[in-house]
């Protein structure tokens, strides 16, 4: 199949580029490197076009049998929404009408990546597919308003889509050394530095972390077998861990790790933790990499290739 990547530079992006070039799929890749990194795709025969998700109407002639979109473009992070909303909604918004007018026009099925942070106020636990959503920051609403385009134009034009919710994603190739890095590889990153690691709360915190294979495994058996819903696909499965929980972990890497206990942070949410029912109904057989496990391999990779993602280009806004 021929497949179109955006972000494919990025940490999911790269990942999944990875394993799909490895089985022998013709992949090509938009990114516009703001955050991803190149040398996250070194040595593998794909093409890289770098331009702006905003610009996709420019390939409209290059795109038009593509089988298949995996739209993983965005501008991510919570706290870097609140600092710019409106960037933040054209990235992630705009762009995502533009890659759907491009699939309305040539029949292109589109795999779309939202986020459990919709869910926002909601509260209860586990979180399921037809809870309430209300989004309470900036980076989930334009997620959310992706997820309408998203649902509007299956129901409109009968673009093939699968709309996933993402929860809390963590691997090799996720870069480390940015203001707005992920908290595991943050953490990863500070311990191998001897540097104390920064907790906003008091650690009890809960998150639905996901090993990145456990991703890929599901979003390459959604377009081998062309699985297809309009209905949001919440992507984790059960997993729920408190940050001090992470930390304990790490200390058996890093002994002397240090910790330093902060304030709260605006827009995060207490806890996060899916209830799997759907997913398991829609995607058998999916290959599941426990927590204890996964962190060991992170850990353990970016011990040893740091230095291929790092140093990066800054993350400002």
């Amino acid at each position: 199949m021929k497949l179109l990547v955006t972000g494919g530079c990025g940490f999911v992006g790269s990942n999944l580029t990875h394993a799909l070039a490895n089985l022998g799929h013709e992949v090509v890749v938009l990114d516009d490197l703001s955050t991803g990194l190149r040398s996250n795709l070194k040595g593998l025969n794909v093409e890289i076009i770098e331009d702006s998700i905003l610009n996709v109407d420019k390939y409209r002639n290059d795109f038009k049998d593509l089988d298949a979109i995996f739209h993983l473009g965005a501008r991510g992070s919570v706290p870097r929404s609140i600092k710019n909303p409106v960037l933040t909604h054209e990235v992630n918004a705009t762009a995502t009408l533009r890659i759907l007018e491009l699939a309305r026009l040539s029949g292109t099925h589109v795999i779309f990546s939202s986020s459990s942070s919709v869910y926002g106020r909601n509260g209860d636990l586990p979180k399921n597919e037809k809870m309430w959503l209300s989004p309470i920051t900036p980076y989930a609403a334009s997620k959310l308003a992706g997820e309408g385009y998203v649902q509007a134009y299956a129901g409109s034009y009968e673009v093939p889509v699968t709309l996933f919710r993402f929860f809390n994603i963590f691997g090799p190739r996720q870069r480390p050394d940015h203001d707005y890095a992920a908290v595991i590889p943050k953490w990863i990153w500070s311990a191998m530095n001897n540097e104390t690691i920064q907790v906003f709360g008091d650690g009890e915190q809960t998150r639905d972390f996901t090993y990145v294979d456990t991703v890929l495994n599901t979003l390459i058996k959604t377009v081998e077998e062309k699985i297809v819903s309009a209905e949001p696909i919440n992507l984790a499965f059960g997993n729920r861990i408190s940050l001090n929980q992470v930390i304990a972990l790490l200390k058996g890497h890093f002994p002397n790790l240090q910790v330093n206990f902060q304030g709260i942070r605006s827009g995060d949410v207490q806890h996060s933790q899916n209830d799997p029912k759907l997913i398991n109904q829609l995607f058998s057989n999916i290959e599941i990499t426990g927590f204890e496990d996964a962190l060991n391999r992170t850990v353990e990779w970016l011990q040893q290739n740091h230095t291929q993602i790092v140093g990066g280009p800054k993350v400002v806004d």
